[in-house]
């Protein structure tokens, strides 16, 4: 870029390398259409309980087959500008509830598409902005209206809403005992504040089990540990007792300077091995004394305590992490003791069932340990049964989504009706409002009505339906007020049963979707260092 002659026969000042391109106009709005197009419709078959899956391949050689949204895009090498900006908007929605990823982006294509259409023919941008953003007020006005409460002890609702979170990924199969399961893991680990109910997924764990199949997916109300085991004379099931959990080693001290015992005689060497060995059985002795039936404990445990604890049937494991130890202690419900003289019977744990299970693997056997504390543990697992291969890991990603889902309904109190039945009643109380409208907003809201309707219409598509002929249909329904109508698993138009998504999951796609759009309609210039 450079100042023009100004005919004092001076060369022109560059601001900018010779090799920049820059883009202003129409043609900005070209490429910045272009790619959100591109980009939806990449993505759109994926979308809906019919969607198909995508296979990616990697640099490195190793490929991946699956439909959830939020992978596809964090696989993609992406280097358009506009792209880049669905990314992020894809990495926003999977922060923030896991789940209407594709939906989301899918959405935010078709409104870029409609924006193209509107500035080819003279709308001013800021004009198509603030009609979007009338629009998207309108719709989540309308999105407090037609939402359903739900409470935590609806249990079959709750069920119904992971199923909805499953359909169309590779746990689709099982998806009533995988939904029961997911919903019992998220009502086990809520809790009650202000009366509110809140949900850390964090607390809910995954671990894949390596034998089975799907079919053998099970709960665990505690959590599964898998380590090499040190010895094998260690209790291998055990049933209903108390837990200590140490975050010190259990071993002869030693000091912060060489020094040196001069011993004379074989009386004095007796006596120095018998005074470490008095330590070592005292050390012993308080935890056998503590009542304690498994000992966990961060740090190194001495092998001569070991054996004697063993003998006693008490299970050690030891070497734990810092985080894994806080975890066993949230889950028992027994306090994290930094030295041993602090450990007492109040500060126990306490546990239902230990069982541990040998695992031949190719490399070498582990040891699962499976901790069952009982209704009080605050941190629940879902052992995943199946191969630990990549089919495995995507059904793991569809359970996480559903998860997700579930503990943002629990937490936000809210659903709606699936299958673009919200979107296509948005859509028609948008076009309601934009008649009212004068100005040449309305063509905005109008064209944010169509691109709504892009998500039933999508549903359908994906199902081998005509877009347009279901869209008709359903459209029909909902102006004769037939309630929960949307778009069913063979892509047509009809009533709904039981297919529910989590209120504040659908209003942050529709939100951050348009606040993207609206970002990108905004630009009225492209400057590229790369000449591209």
């Amino acid at each position: 870029m450079a100042q023009p002659n100004d005919g004092s026969g001076r060369a022109p000042v560059a601001i900018v390398r010779p090799t920049t391109s820059v883009t202003s106009g129409v043609a900005v709005t070209q490429k910045l259409v272009g790619a959100a197009v591109a980009f939806g419709n990449l993505i759109s078959g994926t979308f809906g309980p019919n969607g198909l899956d995508k296979m990616l391949y990697k640099t490195n050689g190793e490929a991946a087959v699956t439909n959830d949204g939020a992978k596809i895009v964090s696989e993609l090498l992406v280097k358009h500008p506009a792209a880049k900006a669905f990314v992020l908007l894809a990495e926003s929605q999977e922060n923030a509830f896991g789940d209407g990823v594709t939906g989301c982006l899918i959405f935010a294509s078709e409104l870029m598409r409609e924006a193209g259409r509107l500035l080819e023919k003279g709308l001013n941008p800021l004009v198509l902005v603030n009609g979007y953003r009338s629009a998207l007020q309108h719709t989540l006005l309308h999105l407090e209206t037609v939402e359903q409460k739900i409470s935590i002890e609806e249990t079959e609702r709750l069920v119904s809403l992971a199923k909805t979170s499953l359909s169309g990924t590779s746990a689709e199969t099982n998806s009533d005992d995988l939904a029961k399961i997911i919903v019992a893991a998220s009502k086990q680990v809520a809790s009650l504040r202000e009366n509110n109910h809140i949900v850390n997924t964090e607390d809910i764990r995954m671990a894949k089990s390596g034998m089975g199949s799907i079919s053998d997916t099970r709960l665990v109300k505690g959590m599964v540990l898998e380590r090499r085991l040190k010895s094998d004379r260690l209790p291998r099931n055990l049933s209903k007792g108390k837990v200590a959990i140490l975050s010190c080693p259990i071993e002869l001290q030693q000091t912060s300077r060489d020094s040196e015992v001069e011993i004379s005689t074989p009386e004095q060497w007796e006596a120095f091995i018998q005074a470490e060995q008095d330590i070592l059985d005292s050390k012993s002795e308080k935890i056998i004394s503590s009542g304690a039936k498994i000992l966990f404990c961060a740090e190194n445990i001495d092998d001569r305590i070991m054996h004697k604890l063993v003998d006693h049937g008490v299970f050690i494991l030891d070497g734990l992490e810092r985080s894994g130890t806080e975890d066993l202690a949230l889950s028992t419900g027994a306090e994290m003791i930094n030295h041993i003289d602090d450990l007492t019977e109040e500060s126990l744990g306490h546990f239902e069932k230990l069982s541990i299970t040998r695992v031949e693997d190719s490399n070498e056997p582990r040891d699962r340990i499976t901790l069952e504390v009982g209704e009080h543990s605050k941190i629940s697992t879902i052992d995943v049964g199946g191969g630990d291969g990549v089919a495995s890991e995507e059904i793991i990603r569809g359970m996480y989504d559903a998860l997700r889902s579930v503990c943002a309904a629990i937490e936000c109190g809210s659903v709606i009706c699936g299958g673009g039945s919200f979107h296509m009643s948005a859509s028609l109380f948008v076009r309601e409002n934009a008649e009212l409208n004068p100005g040449r907003e309305r063509l905005a809201m109008e064209a944010f009505a169509r691109a709504l309707e892009s998500i039933p219409a999508t549903l359908a598509s994906n199902a081998g339906q005509h877009r347009l002929d279901a869209l008709l249909s359903l459209r029909a329904l909902q102006r004769n007020n037939t309630s929960n109508s949307g778009i069913n698993k063979k892509g047509e138009a009809g009533a709904l049963k039981d297919v529910l998504e989590c209120a504040d999951t659908i209003a942050h796609a529709i939100e951050a979707a348009c606040e993207t759009a609206c970002g990108l309609l905004r630009v009225d210039q492209v400057i590229s260092a790369r000449g591209d």
